[in-house]
């Protein structure tokens, strides 16, 4: 299982890379369950095409406001948008994952969302700033599933 991710602050590489640990001990167990393979985008990422499926975890950078009629726009965020309108990758988005502070209100995760809608894949789900035990093993689960359907 493959997730292309995103981290400003930190908080979305700590929750990967406990998806990722949470994976492996799973799979030691289960063979029958995925492992995790991370790769992190930023600003200098090469733009490649992918050739294997994917999930996008993305955190949440919007310019202030209230997320429903203005504080809308993206920051921090454009290379992963960028990465995933390179070539066919987003024809390899099985879906994205958001993460942000749930004091933003309508803003929390917009981001994910906005992802969603330009890239026609699913919002899957969403977990706050890094995540706890149960969101890493109920993310896994969630993936997990959306790999078998597709």
């Amino acid at each position: 299982m493959n997730i292309l991710y995103i981290s400003i602050s930190g908080n979305t590489r700590a929750f990967v890379k406990n998806l990722q640990d949470y994976a492996t001990a799973q799979h030691q167990h289960d063979q029958n369950h995925p492992e995790i393979h991370l790769k992190e985008i930023s600003e200098a990422s090469p733009e490649t095409q992918e050739n294997e499926d994917f999930f996008c975890f993305v955190p949440t950078y919007l310019e202030g406001g209230n997320g429903i009629d203005n504080g809308t726009e993206e920051i921090m965020t454009n290379a992963m948008r960028e990465y995933i309108e390179y070539g066919d990758n987003a024809s390899h988005c099985l879906g994205i994952v958001g993460s942000g502070n749930k004091n933003f209100n309508n803003q929390y995760c917009l981001t994910a969302k906005q992802y969603a809608a330009e890239f026609h894949a699913p919002f899957i789900t969403d977990y706050e700033l890094r995540g706890t035990k149960d969101d890493v093993a109920r993310i896994y689960q969630i993936l997990e599933t959306q790999s078998i359907k597709n």
